[in-house]
């Protein structure tokens, strides 16, 4: 009998805790990696947020220097409609 009962130790050596601390690290390690994915994803966001702030800063400055030049010309405009003016009269 003590043949028997020591061949099923050896065909499961394992005890409930060392399965259970087992079970717990692959639990862990998976844990582990889905907190580096869910870091690694935030990080592209904030890339990808502060492309798109950047981009719209320049957006706007383009717009600007559009508009201050189109104000430029309208001055332009304005003084030589008045000369034409003086010179009707």
């Amino acid at each position: 009998m003590k043949n028997g009962n020591n061949y099923q130790k050896e065909q499961n050596p394992e005890s409930p805790e060392i399965y259970a601390a087992k079970l717990s690290l692959v639990g862990t390690t998976l844990s582990t990696l889905g907190d580096a994915l869910q870091t690694i994803a935030a990080g592209i966001t904030l890339q990808e947020l502060e492309k798109t702030t950047n981009q719209d800063s320049q957006n706007q400055s383009d717009q600007s220097q559009k508009i201050e030049s189109m104000q430029k010309q309208i001055e332009q405009l304005t003084r030589k409609i008045e000369r034409m003016e003086r010179r009707n009269k």
